[in-house]
């Protein structure tokens, strides 16, 4: 069954401080609707937006900045039997957390 990555910028979720508690309850209530559906894979919010990047030959850099590019602030990985039901749920988290996501099938790959 395909999965899908849904996901959205950082930037994107500019909500008042007074208004988190009910956001935060909001989107762990459609979390919660997808593990009881059987969607659920795994999501998180990104924690901090300094990222390192490690080349193939090992070396290290600092980056990307947010300034310079749009960086993810959160995701979540559904399985579900159709583009449209991963829309069905985007559409859901959207509402909740009141910022727009992007939705991405994820390549099937037999051994991960």
């Amino acid at each position: 069954m395909p999965r899908y990555l849904i996901s959205f910028d950082d930037g994107t979720m500019t909500i008042p401080d007074e208004d988190l508690p009910a956001v935060s309850e909001a989107s762990h209530a459609v979390v919660r609707e997808a593990k009881a559906a059987g969607v659920w894979i795994f999501g998180a919010g990104i924690q901090t937006q300094r990222a390192s990047i490690v080349a193939a030959d090992g070396v290290v850099s600092d980056g990307p900045y947010p300034e310079t590019k749009a960086v993810i602030g959160g995701f979540s990985i559904i399985e579900v039997p159709s583009r449209d039901e991963a829309l069905t749920w985007a559409a859901r988290f959207a509402a909740s957390c009141r910022c727009a996501q992007e939705v991405r099938e994820i390549m099937y790959d037999a051994e991960s």
